[in-house]
């Protein structure tokens, strides 16, 4: 399973969504629209090895958590007016308690909490932090394979393996820095020195993955 949890700082957490202002109007959900299809959506379908939490930071009330999951979503298709449109309809609705996930849809879970909930839910595969200055995601001799090979994809132990990928998480920002407390167990990597847009991230993670890049971990 691959997992992906983008933090909205300023993302609207409950109300109306302004579908036409996304950026200002509802705290750059915009960002969080595109990091969405850029974790879960292929050209013609869905990674259905995939899950993404957003959390929405912004109020008003308490911040929220939406996920998503590959293999369960139905009924979102690759338009950012469509999935927003589907965000629009989990805010109406009460923010459940912290640790727990009420079903919204086919594939789409809501809770309460912020990252510190999310990284205790994901106690069982490394968790990636990306920070543009930390050591890089690949081993130093990494090398992209002449065939995709995404069932062997890290040098760490084989527990995070199996035969359909690798078992991993990825914790990135909006538009504003990745702040996170000196937490046991997260492991702040680098996709190079440049700062990326979140979906653009998100890609070259699936990238590395997908071709079997060998990543240091």
């Amino acid at each position: 399973m691959r997992r992906f949890a983008v933090i909205g700082h300023r993302a609207m957490s409950s109300g109306k969504l302004p579908l036409n202002d996304l950026a200002s109007g509802a705290g750059r959900m915009d960002v969080m629209v595109r990091a969405l299809m850029a974790a879960m959506m292929t050209s013609h379908g869905f990674r259905r090895d995939t899950e993404i939490i957003l959390h929405l930071l912004g109020g008003p009330g308490p911040n929220r958590r939406l996920k998503i999951i590959g293999s369960e979503v139905r009924g979102i298709h690759a338009e950012e007016r469509s999935v927003a449109g589907q965000i629009a309809k989990v805010l109406r609705e009460p923010t459940p308690p912290i640790g727990m996930w009420s079903k919204r849809a086919d594939g789409i879970y809501d809770s309460g909490g912020d990252i510190n909930e999310t990284i205790r839910e994901w106690r069982d595969s490394p968790i990636i932090a990306l920070d543009a200055n930390a050591p890089r995601l690949w081993v130093e001799d990494a090398v992209i394979p002449s065939e995709s090979n995404p069932g062997w994809s890290a040098r760490a132990d084989s527990k995070n393996q199996n035969d359909s990928g690798l078992n991993i998480g990825f914790i990135l920002s909006d538009d504003q820095s990745l702040e996170l407390e000196s937490t046991p167990g997260i492991i702040f990597r680098s996709l190079g020195q440049q700062w990326l847009q979140g979906h653009m991230a998100i890609g070259i993670c699936h990238f590395l993955i997908d071709e079997g890049v060998e990543l240091f971990l």
